[in-house]
């Protein structure tokens, strides 16, 4: 079954949508099997109200540029047929949410979030990523290396397709095998489906000799330095017995590095 993901940002007429503030525009990008698609949702909505002079240095949009727009009345079935059951990721998504939530109820709709598979904040995700620094969207395209030279304003389109750059970035481990290798149908991988290993196609390079040899030093090192067995060891080959572990060492430097220099001569 496929994974459907829609990126989604607003643009509003302020900071909260419990003091009246409206949304004002909304971009769309998505993302099926971690791949863009190409397709993409992008309206102006007008707010039928003042815009906020902090909100206007963001997105540039004025009242008088939305006047001719349609209100979100007459753009809620296309919000809601773009992002029907698919998973939400939304950089700080309480605040987005919030505001579709508002308008929503302002027209007598069901909750938004009915509507919606699942809602992941990208904001959240990057904090527990890279916690203590900076997680805006600037930061992250920095970090990621995905180019916003052309971000002049922020723009909800604009800023959901950077964001979906962002995320597949950030969350690029995740992809499958099948993904990496081209991905596949259902009909081959259901859930049901018999996988054979190594997949057709994929090139198996096994190591030399030589190789192995220096594997299994980083492994005894790594057993020596953490006065246990090397996880890798114990998940390779579980039924073998542990890898035997020098004793601690004297605590002066001289007599630390005798004992290591005998455990390497007897390694």
């Amino acid at each position: 079954m496929s994974l459907r993901q829609v990126v989604l940002d607003t643009e509003t007429t302020g900071l909260s949508a419990e003091d009246g503030h409206r949304i004002v525009e909304i971009g769309c990008v998505e993302i099926v099997d971690r791949r863009l698609t190409g397709r993409t949702l992008h309206l102006y909505v007008n707010p039928e109200r003042e815009i906020d002079q902090g909100a206007l240095e963001v997105h540039g949009l004025t009242r008088e540029r939305l006047s001719t727009e349609p209100r979100f009345a007459e753009l809620a079935d296309r919000v809601a047929e773009f992002v029907a059951d698919a998973e939400l990721l939304i950089h700080n998504a309480p605040f987005d949410m919030g505001f579709l939530e508002s308008e929503f109820r302002r027209i007598g709709r069901p909750r938004f979030a009915e509507l919606v598979g699942a809602v992941t904040d990208t904001l959240a995700l990057a904090r527990e990523l890279h916690p203590g620094r900076r997680n805006s969207l600037d930061a992250l395209c920095e970090r990621y290396e995905v180019s916003n030279a052309h971000r002049k304003l922020h723009g909800a389109l604009l800023d959901a397709e950077l964001l979906a750059d962002v995320y597949l970035a950030m969350t690029r481990g995740q992809d499958s095998l099948e993904i990496a290798l081209g991905g596949h149908d259902e009909g081959a991988f259901g859930a049901d489906a018999d996988l054979a290993w190594p997949p057709v196609g994929l090139i198996v390079v096994r190591a030399d000799e030589a190789e192995l040899r220096a594997h299994a030093e980083i492994l005894e090192a790594i057993a020596r330095e953490a006065r246990k067995p090397a996880l890798w060891t114990r998940l390779a080959a579980p039924e073998m017995p542990a890898v035997p572990v020098p004793p601690v060492a004297p605590a002066d430097g001289g007599g630390r590095a005798a004992a290591e220099q005998a455990a390497v001569a007897s390694a």
